[in-house]
């Protein structure tokens, strides 16, 4: 009964301590400082969240007892003032070798599993996307082609801001923008013209590269509506800090007056294959600048 009532007089103030320690928290500690406003920016964001936040919730917990063993450990076996020699050498305890084998087993096949589940879900391609956009990266800006409306907007490398005193300010009027309904299953087929890049819109928490040769997509639904900084991931080259776009997620009405206006400026069709400046990718076809003979 002693025990007992031990118990609760320990646990009951530390419930208090936590729920008090948890309503305090803002929103960007509740998201474990990741970027972004909230987990409702795609329908992906808040499972890598919940992933992310959970995993370092037990991860502290870990560590919290690893420290507190050791200290403990070497608190309570210190040498003692006037004790000489090596104190009782043990070989080992089974009990706790296999504690100390099994517990980390779980712990890494606890993470394999739940991040196994959670990029399932993010890489399941959608049968039928209500929006279908290829993306293509080059050296040093971005193409875009909305492939079910068959038009296109072709970037250029970001400028920098001659009109700001700020050292390396950038125009952000230059900024290739991709262009995203709300609320709609969109489907991102990702290409590069050149070397290999990264696709990475920073608040949708999820990036992916972009090989050449090769078509690697994204599935995924934006939430809410607002503007999101992207980049290039992978260091391509000279300007690769300057492979910049934004996203702009805006409502349905919005999204087909930007399509027409890709129209109205002459933008029909998209910007195919012939502007890649990579020509020579595997294949079966005699690479560029090759002569049959040299072949």
């Amino acid at each position: 009964m002693r025990s007992n009532r031990r118990l609760k007089w320990v646990a009951a103030p530390l419930a208090v301590m936590l729920t008090v320690v948890l309503a305090g928290c803002t929103e960007q500690q509740l998201q474990g400082w990741l970027p972004g406003d909230g987990p409702d920016t795609t329908n992906h964001t808040s499972g890598i969240i919940g992933l992310w936040v959970n995993s370092w919730i037990v991860l502290l917990g870990v560590g919290a007892i690893t420290w507190g063993l050791t200290i403990w450990a070497v608190i309570v076996y210190r040498r003692r003032k006037g004790q000489t020699g090596l104190p009782v050498q043990l070989r080992y305890n089974m009990p706790i070798e296999t504690f100390f084998t099994v517990v980390p087993l779980i712990l890494v096949l606890g993470f394999f599993a739940f991040t196994a589940q959670e990029q399932a879900k993010i890489e399941t391609r959608a049968d039928d996307p209500d929006v279908t956009i290829e993306v293509n990266g080059k050296r040093w800006a971005w193409d875009f082609n909305y492939l079910d409306e068959n038009v296109h907007f072709q970037g250029v490398q970001v400028a920098p801001d001659k009109n700001s005193d700020v050292q390396g300010a950038i125009d952000e009027s230059t900024y290739p923008v991709l262009y995203l309904p709300v609320g709609r299953e969109v489907e991102l087929q990702l290409k590069s013209r050149d070397v290999i890049h990264s696709f990475w819109v920073i608040e949708f928490l999820y990036k992916k590269d972009m090989i050449p040769g090769k078509t690697t997509y994204m599935t995924f639904v934006p939430e809410r509506i607002g503007e999101y900084e992207g980049k290039c991931a992978e260091l391509c080259g000279e300007y690769h800090s300057l492979m910049l776009f934004k996203v702009k997620v805006v409502s349905q009405a919005d999204y087909d007056a930007y399509i027409q206006s890709l129209r109205d400026a002459g933008n029909e069709g998209i910007v195919g294959d012939e502007y890649d400046t990579n020509t020579n990718l595997p294949g079966t076809k005699v690479p560029a600048g090759e002569s049959d003979e040299e072949k």
